[in-house]
C-alpha cells in the first residue's frame, strides 16, 4: 500500500451517523474519551447527517447502512461526489456477501460489525484513519466477476498459489497494515516484506491492493 496518504489532524472532525441510540452514544463517548477527539458530531437521521457532511466535510465519516431519512450507501455516493478524500468506515450488523465489492467500488475504507466489542470497532477506525482498509472477516465476498477485474477465481488451490508466509503477508496487507508494520509483526525486514508483496501481486495477477483484498475475502482468509 502506498505511504502517500492524506494527513489528518490529531483531533479530526468526525461525523457519526447511526440510528441505534445506545451504540451511537457509546461510540461517540469512546472516541472523545479514549482517543481525545474533540470534534465528533453525531446524527440518527441519514438525511441530516448527509447535510452536515456536505456543509462541512469531515475527516472521517462513520455511517450505518439502514438509516431513516437516507440509506448509508446513498450518503457515501453523494459525499464522494463532493469530497473524494474523506475517509469512510461503514458500521453494520447485517453485512451481505456483496457488500465488500460495493464498498470498494465507492472508495470506502471498509466496514466493521457494530455488534463486535467496542475495542474492535476502534481498531477498525484506527486502521481506516491511518489510510488502510478494514473488512469484517466473517463475511465472505460474493463469488463471480467483481468490478475492476484482474481477480483469480476464489476456487484456486491456495497452497499452490501462495506460500504459507505469503498468505500471512497477504492477510496483513488486506487488513491495512503497512510494510513496516508487517515486518514488525512477522519479525522480518521491511525489504523482505516488500519482496513478498511483489511476489504475491505477480502470482495473483493483480496490480493494486483493492484487488488483493477482494482475493483474500473471496477465499475466506480475511
Amino acid at each position: 500500500m502506498s505511504d502517500d496518504v492524506t494527513e489528518v489532524p490529531d483531533s479530526p472532525r468526525v461525523i457519526l451517523i447511526e440510528d441505534e441510540t445506545v451504540f451511537r452514544q457509546l461510540l461517540k463517548r469512546a472516541l472523545e474519551k479514549r482517543k481525545g477527539w474533540k470534534d465528533v458530531e453525531d446524527f440518527s437521521d441519514g438525511a441530516a447527517g448527509l447535510a452536515a457532511c456536505l456543509e462541512s466535510p469531515p475527516d472521517l465519516l462513520l455511517v450505518d447502512l439502514h438509516l431513516p431519512g437516507k440509506h448509508g450507501l446513498e450518503i457515501v455516493r453523494e459525499l464522494r461526489q463532493k469530497t473524494p478524500d474523506v475517509r469512510i468506515l461503514v458500521l453494520t450488523a447485517h453485512a451481505e456477501p456483496k457488500l465488500p465489492s460495493q464498498l470498494m467500488g465507492l472508495g470506502v475504507g471498509g466496514y466493521v460489525d457494530k455488534t463486535a466489542p467496542l475495542a474492535y470497532v476502534i481498531q477498525a477506525i484506527d486502521t481506516v484513519m491511518a489510510g488502510g482498509m478494514f473488512f469484517a472477516s466473517h463475511v465472505q465476498a460474493e463469488s463471480g466477476p467483481v468490478a475492476g477485474g484482474g481477480l483469480p477465481p476464489a476456487s484456486a488451490a491456495l497452497p499452490s498459489v501462495l506460500s504459507a508466509r505469503e498468505l500471512e503477508v497477504a492477510r496483513l496487507v488486506a487488513a491495512g497494515r503497512s510494510s513496516k508494520e508487517i515486518a514488525s509483526d512477522l519479525d522480518l525486514s521491511t525489504r523482505t516484506v516488500e519482496k513478498h508483496r511483489a511476489n504475491i501481486m505477480e502470482k495473483l495477477g493483480v496490480r493494486e491492493v483493492a484487488s488483493l483484498v477482494r482475493w483474500v475475502l473471496q477465499n475466506g482468509l480475511g
